[in-house]
């Protein structure tokens, strides 16, 4: 965790925080919503600002980190019924009562829906604390996929009433903004997401590893990165697959991630390469050494892959929502009207068969991805957060069961 700034050149306020961030997913767990999580969180503390993050404890050797501007607090918790590599934090309200009496923080920032969470939102309620929230998976259009459709609308009415008993609900799209606000969300305001492009880049592109693939140095390799799972659309990646291989026997396809997929096409799909949960170096590498990704998921908030696919200087083929209505353009990619298989599919395999075109495309992918930096992200997320804790201490923030302690605004430099 990076210590804060010397300066405050960087930063869009003159005062600074105390916040609370209760999430049930953090590094070292692996996927989008832990990995910009974690970037947000340093960049308050960067910012002059300390964090308390609230998490359930990963594992039996799961050490909290301490110092004083960043501080974890660990939590009880259970593995999420299929994502056993996930954990749901316990609603442990009396603790939270408890710590955020002795250690009162000047706002409670929620970034997932589940029992943790909830039981942060109420307990901020009831000390009079001001509670935002960040809105990053639509579980509700996960029930479909996993034989509990008729669930829909209950998660559906949750995830409203969740974020409803907040001040502010982030969404990292104007898209978003627009669906949520027209389901009767209050509050919903865009924090987008961004893309490290020091990391994520064309020059890790490495012909060991696609040896290693078994591929040679001409041969197509379409990229996936993200969950073997039904809500990930993967019936259509296979789909498209299948149908570059009609016309490239040599094509293979990279499936770098895990879930309940993964075990049946390692058995049924030996053509296809399966790399596993990837992370850091070795995850950029797999991206760059790649040709070209293709992303079918309906399901996403925002999609990071996408953004880290085009830093790699690969052109994405994608659904016209989410990250890739946001980042790509004629020239970078491909944006396909949502639910268009046909499209999808013809779109992926007219790349795949065009190196010159995936040439242009992939240089102006690795541009597009370069405009979405992580400091004018964070720096948005911090306004967004001071205002809500200003407004709070002027006696604007939503009623609560108890009356507003004065919000603390500390002078930085101390």
């Amino acid at each position: 965790m990076e210590k804060p700034l010397d300066t405050t050149d960087s930063c869009s306020t003159d005062s600074s925080l105390t916040v609370s961030v209760v999430t049930e997913t953090y590094p070292p767990e692996v996927n989008g919503v832990a990995r910009s999580i974690a970037r947000m969180v340093d960049g308050l503390v960067t910012r002059g600002h300390r964090v308390r993050l609230m998490r359930p404890r990963q594992s039996k050797a799961d050490d909290p980190a301490y110092d004083p501007w960043f501080r974890e607090s660990l939590f009880p918790s259970l593995p999420i019924p299929g994502y056993p590599e996930l954990r749901l934090g316990l609603p442990s309200f009396a603790r939270l009562l408890r710590e955020w009496r002795r250690d009162r923080p000047d706002l409670v920032h929620v970034v997932t829906e589940g029992p943790l969470g909830l039981a942060a939102i109420l307990v901020a309620r009831r000390l009079g604390i001001p509670v935002t929230s960040d809105f990053h998976t639509n579980f509700d259009h996960y029930s479909r996929h996993y034989g509990i459709g008729w669930f829909k609308g209950l998660v559906g009415a949750y995830l409203r009433w969740f974020h409803n008993r907040t001040d502010e609900t982030y969404v990292p799209t104007r898209e978003m903004q627009s669906l949520l606000s027209g389901r009767a969300y209050n509050g919903v305001e865009v924090v987008s997401r961004g893309v490290d492009c020091a990391l994520f880049a064309p020059h890790r592109r490495r012909e060991a590893l696609r040896a290693q693939w078994g591929v040679r140095p001409d041969d197509v390799v379409v990229g996936y990165v993200g969950r073997v799972a039904p809500e990930k659309n993967f019936d259509l990646l296979l789909r498209a697959y299948e149908a570059i291989r009609a016309s490239l026997p040599t094509a293979r396809l990279l499936v770098v991630g895990d879930g309940p997929l993964k075990t049946k096409l390692e058995k049924t799909s030996a053509e296809i390469l399966f790399a596993g949960m990837q992370q850091g170096v070795s995850l950029a590498e797999h991206y760059a050494s790649a040709d070209l990704f293709l992303f079918p998921s309906l399901s996403e908030t925002f999609g990071n892959v996408t953004l880290e696919a085009m830093a790699s200087g690969l052109p994405v083929v994608a659904y016209d929502y989410a990250a890739a209505a946001e980042a790509i353009d004629g020239h970078s990619g491909v944006k396909i009207e949502s639910g268009d298989a046909e499209g999808f599919v013809s779109a992926a395999v007219h790349l795949a068969g065009r190196a010159d075109l995936r040439g242009r495309f992939g240089c102006a992918a690795r541009a597009r991805a370069e405009t979405f930096d992580w400091e004018a992200v964070n720096d948005s997320f911090e306004r967004r957060l001071v205002d809500v804790a200003r407004k709070a201490a002027r006696g604007g923030s939503r009623p609560s069961d108890a009356s507003t302690k004065t919000l603390r605004l500390r002078a930085r430099g101390r």
